[in-house]
């Protein structure tokens, strides 16, 4: 669990310029995943494990129906940010660095922000969910 730090002086962002920030990153993101999958220093299995992650999000089953409108895609999206999560910690840092081509301030934010993702996600669901992902 990341706890939040206050420095005196220093301005917090607002929701919407993190989000927006996040989305001008995410070109970058995506090479970055791109290239960890193509690097053997990665882990077979968490590049197996984030593929089928993906795999899961594309296809029309899901724990918590798509029909259920924003509450339906949490897990969809807790997912994700839980193998993508894991796919950048378990790649470790220089490697991260090696193919990251933003600012390396914004990575570390994503990496941050990754853990959050599904707070809201009813504790249950968000036990099961884990344990998909986790369980190796």
């Amino acid at each position: 669990m990341t706890r939040h730090i206050r420095v005196p002086g220093l301005r917090r962002r607002k929701p919407k310029n993190k989000l927006r920030s996040m989305i001008r990153q995410l070109p970058n993101l995506l090479k970055l995943v791109m290239h960890l999958f193509t690097d053997s220093r990665v882990s077979m299995l968490d590049r197996a494990l984030f593929a089928g992650v993906i795999a899961y999000v594309l296809t029309p089953m899901d724990l918590l129906p798509d029909w259920l409108g924003l509450f339906g895609l949490t897990d969809d999206l807790y997912l994700v940010s839980l193998a993508l999560g894991r796919l950048l910690r378990r790649a470790g840092p220089d490697v991260l660095l090696e193919y990251w081509e933003g600012p390396p301030k914004a990575l570390g934010y994503i990496m941050e922000s990754v853990d959050q993702i599904g707070a809201r996600l009813p504790a249950p669901v968000r036990r099961i969910l884990q344990g998909t992902v986790f369980a190796r």
